[in-house]
């Protein structure tokens, strides 16, 4: 009985420290030189935050001890008794935006470095507090130097983003607040790009001034992304960008880097590019004498990356101040280790893509490459945080890619990440539902968001979870009603995500049923005729559309997506929001874009509707065979997660972030995403790391059958099988013999030999579509 006593009295103690740590805050208090330094735009911050949530401003008040909450300077030594413990668990680093959160006898302090460093202690506040009832805080405490010196996103104003080219000034400034919050300390712009401006609410000039002013107001670091997309030989369109951009640097209020991408875009050799660089220093200075330049070898060969080092090697040029590490870059270990230590690294990771990019997805189900696209919401906490720690080593920091809010919690990662690299990725994300979202859900929706990034795992038609991942969105939508705050955009889009994985799936497993039937009839070619057989496919595929056009989750998608284009200016479709084109988040665009091969199996028909009865039959039995080659012979879409079976894969891709061990499937995009190709002419692998096979036939003759681009030369079990050296074109079928003796064991391996092919694009060069083992 006494044991449970004390154990009654331990709980009792703890819930009375855990009472005591919860306050609700009322007042603020601001010392003077913090007040001088900030000109009040810390008060000013929170106070406008929290007027957003709803939150009643706190009072000022001009006694410390009167305050619940206290912004304070560096210098600060007014500590009230009893802190001393706490002061010396939570040291305040003397490193450049560094900060300490001190929670205290029913105070919270928060004290910066530095005026960003005080800004940052601010956004970990308003990360952490609850805002449900009040201003409720539970007691945390930390202190903070970032990992980091450089943590910064790309906001380009240019048609070719998929939101922010509908921005104003205002929205500008809310969303550079809102990355303060996490840890951002940088914002690049892209100037000179007024391609199309459908959307715009400002010049591409005067809005990127407008920005630099937002920058000088939070003192944020401004940087350009300036490429050089004509020829350096031509003296007088040199002449005339460097007299575009002397205007552009005088009008600013704030210029702190150039970024020189040296290529995409941009085709000129380093020899002519440096120097330019140079002339663009040099004008910059003139107005902000602190500004420096860098450089990205984006694209460069190999002698031209060694002429880079060579040039910093011997010439230590103190208006360069580093080299930036973009797609298709040098290996970052390779510059970091090649340059002096003078010099600084900076990362420039593309995390507002999926596929087609730096960091594609790891073994991407077609079924959302074909309509989620390339840009579709993308939150993949996880995923970034693998490739961020996979990196960080070689970096002085980052400022990410992003063409749009779509991306918007990677960006809060990525920021949280640069203060804290041991951060807690699942609190993170908590912080960001608490913040922006819902405190009274926070738990719920950090579940949910986590949840969404594992929709992409695996095949879609074997991944349950995504109907349990929207179950779980609409439970925390139908307590909160979030959906009809008209402001919460980013709820908004990681509903209609939820909505769209989930619809796809539905799709995909109702059109591959479809498609079966269809082959089914196709088979029956000669006992039926192909006009019979033609028209019967043709009903059967057509199925799908009358089925999902009223579909509830799918105009649940239209209204959401109604939504974001009115709040937040996203436009997921071309016709309906004026995007760039279906690429850039055209995630309505391709809504009901069949999942099967209805278009490829139609476009045949039509090819075949002057042929003899006899080829149509023979053709249309090909097409209901095309993935059912009989018993003891097997298919493969080699880059299909959901058909290959036979590819050997990497299972762990948080092991290889990236993806430096194994190919990983490509997604061509042909006829902005019309095309009638069959599907899986779309996915490559390029080279397979191997293909294996059991449990064969040890008295059969088998042969490999093949569908890819250019040449293809296979080996199995080791030995070098026929060289298919006239390039194939894309659809086309060949086929070799497998000697006899490899499969008498029951098994064979099949590999590929890489080809030298770096003399062709990209395009153009070899790789694999399908493959059939045959039992003859």
């Amino acid at each position: 009985m006494r044991k449970i006593l004390l154990f009654l009295a331990f709980l009792c103690f703890v819930n009375i420290t855990f009472a005591q740590q919860s306050t609700v805050l009322k007042s603020i208090y601001q010392t003077t030189p913090v007040f001088n330094e900030m000109k009040n735009t810390g008060i000013d911050f929170l106070q406008e935050e929290l007027f957003i949530r709803g939150v009643d401003s706190l009072n000022l008040v001009s006694k410390a001890d009167a305050a619940d909450l206290l912004i304070v300077d560096a210098n600060f030594k007014d500590w009230p008794k009893g802190m001393k413990p706490l002061l010396t668990k939570y040291p305040l680093p003397g490193k450049a935006d560094s900060y300490r959160v001190l929670s205290h006898d029913g105070q919270v302090y928060i004290q910066g470095r530095d005026f960003r460093g005080t800004l940052f202690g601010i956004g970990f506040f308003l990360r952490k507090v609850n805002f449900t009832q009040g201003l409720e805080w539970k007691g945390h405490s930390t202190s903070v130097q970032p990992y980091k010196d450089i943590r910064g996103h790309q906001l380009g104003y240019r048609n070719t983003a998929n939101s922010y080219d509908a921005w104003t000034v205002d929205e500008y400034e809310q969303y550079i607040k809102d990355l303060i919050v996490f840890g951002s300390n940088a914002v690049e712009i892209i100037p000179f790009h007024e391609d199309s401006p459908i959307h715009f609410t400002l010049s591409n000039w005067d809005m990127n001034i407008e920005i630099s002013k937002i920058c000088n107001k939070y003192n944020l670091d401004y940087w350009m992304w300036a490429p050089i997309q004509f020829d350096l030989n031509d003296g007088e369109k040199s002449e005339a960008y460097l007299q575009k951009a002397d205007s552009f640097y005088r009008e600013l209020p704030r210029l702190d880097a150039i970024f020189v991408p040296g290529g995409d875009p941009g085709s000129n050799p380093p020899e002519l590019v440096l120097p330019m660089m140079k002339k663009m220093a040099d004008l910059a200075q003139k107005y902000h004498p602190h500004a420096k330049l860098w450089l990205s070898m984006q694209g460069f060969k190999p002698e031209e990356t060694q002429y880079v080092y060579d040039f910093l090697d011997e010439d230590h040029t103190a208006w360069m101040d580093g080299l930036v590490a973009g797609p298709s870059s040098p290996p970052m270990s390779e510059t970091r280790a090649a340059i002096a230590s003078e010099y600084k690294l900076r990362h420039y990771p593309d995390i507002t893509h999926t596929v087609r990019c730096q960091y594609p997805n790891w073994w991407w189900d077609p079924v959302f490459n074909f309509t989620l696209g390339r840009e579709p919401v993308n939150p993949q906490p996880l995923r970034y945080q693998n490739i961020f720690l996979h990196t960080a080593d070689y970096t002085d920091g980052f400022i990410t890619y992003s063409d749009g809010m779509h991306d918007d919690l990677n960006k809060m990662i990525w920021s949280g990440l640069g203060m804290e690299r041991e951060s807690d990725i699942l609190e993170l994300v908590r912080d960001y539902a608490n913040y922006f979202i819902d405190s009274q859900q926070s738990d719920d929706i950090a579940d949910a968001l986590m949840a969404l990034e594992t929709n992409w795992d695996g095949a879609a038609k074997y991944n349950g979870s995504i109907n349990s991942t929207l179950a779980l969105f609409e439970a925390i939508n139908e307590r909160g009603q979030l959906d009809e705050v008209w402001e919460a955009w980013r709820w908004k889009m990681y509903l209609m995500r939820a909505y769209y994985d989930a619809f796809q799936r539905k799709r995909f497993i109702y059109e591959e049923k479809l498609e079966g039937q269809a082959n089914e009839v196709m088979m029956k070619s000669g006992t039926l005729s192909s006009e019979v057989v033609i028209d019967s496919v043709y009903h059967i595929l057509e199925k799908s559309k009358k089925k999902f056009k009223k579909d509830p989750w799918r105009n649940k998608i239209y209204h959401l997506g109604d939504d974001l284009f009115e709040v937040i200016g996203y436009q997921p479709s071309v016709p309906l929001y004026q995007a760039r084109n279906p690429e850039r988040s055209g995630v309505i665009e391709f809504i009901d874009r069949p999942l099967n091969n209805k278009w490829w199996i139609e476009d045949e028909f039509e090819k075949m509707a002057e042929w003899k009865e006899a080829d149509k039959i023979a053709r249309l039995k090909t097409i209901g065979s095309w993935e059912n080659p009989g018993p003891g012979s097997f298919y493969d879409d080699i880059g299909n997660i959901y058909k290959s079976n036979h590819v050997v894969k990497i299972t762990a891709p948080q092991n290889d972030a990236l993806l430096e061990l194994s190919e990983n499937p490509g997604f061509d995009w042909w006829e902005s995403g019309y095309s009638k190709a069959r599907l899986a002419w779309m996915i490559n692998m390029n080279w397979p790391k191997a293909m294996k096979y059991g449990g064969l036939d040890i008295n059969a003759q088998y042969s490999i059958r093949m569908t890819g681009v250019g040449q293809i030369q296979t080996i199995a079990d080791g030995e070098e099988l026929k060289f298919i050296e006239e390039r194939i074109k894309t659809g086309e079928v060949v086929e070799i013999s497998v000697p006899k003796k490899l499969t008498a064991d029951g098994k064979l391996t099949i590999t590929w030999k890489e080809l030298e092919e770096s003399h062709l694009n990209w395009r153009y060069q070899s790789r694999l579509n399908e493959v059939w083992l045959i039992k003859n």
